[in-house]
């Protein structure tokens, strides 16, 4: 199948499932998350997380977790200039949002809540799919890959990426690409995932 029809495929199942079983499935992957977070100083964490969109996981129970467990929490921005790239701004329950070009809610660009790369530990991202091996399927517009790339390449040592997904999203076989970056780690709501 290629990636294109697997895509199609995935988003399907995960629009499918039912509002009940999305939202007991966003609470035991923040319950999974909690302990995966627990020998962290909270203060001294940033974490990127983000809004979800079209059928994925929903990470409002993510984010509340966050807060209230104390950690530095941001969201992805969409670059203004630097086209298919990502800025992370401050995200509290007080902070201004607006809608982007895809319709997915982030920050009001403000250059005074940017948080660089370099000052977030871990990074929760979406992903449409996963497999044994860690692959990861996106939503085709490259801005993670663009991010993971960093990391991958050793600019961001300190970054840790965590995917984040439903139970059904994973799959026997991605078909990777030679930009592709595999995660160390993917949290569903039935298991934490080491790669």
């Amino acid at each position: 199948m290629t990636r294109h029809n697997l895509r199609r495929k995935l988003q399907q199942i995960r629009r499918n499932l039912p509002a009940e079983q999305q939202q007991t499935a966003a609470r035991e992957v923040a319950n999974r998350l909690q302990q995966r977070l627990s020998h962290l100083q909270p203060e001294q964490t940033t974490v990127a997380v983000y809004k979800s969109f079209d059928g994925e996981l929903p990470t409002f129970p993510v984010i509340e977790t966050l807060w209230q467990l104390g950690f530095n929490t941001v969201l992805p921005v969409l670059h203004p200039f630097a086209k298919g790239h990502l800025l992370f701004l401050r995200y509290t329950p007080d902070t201004p949002m607006t809608l982007n070009k895809y319709g997915i809610q982030e920050p009001e660009l403000n250059v005074q809540n940017m948080v660089p790369l370099s000052n977030i530990q871990i990074l929760l991202m979406p992903l449409v799919g996963f497999d044994q091996n860690g692959n990861r399927l996106g939503m085709g517009g490259g801005y993670y890959d663009r991010t993971l790339a960093q990391w991958h390449n050793g600019n961001r040592p300190n970054l840790f990426p965590i995917g984040l997904s439903y139970n059904q999203q994973q799959v026997e076989h991605i078909p990777v690409e030679s930009w592709d970056i595999p995660l160390p780690e993917v949290i569903t709501p039935a298991k934490h995932w080491r790669f």
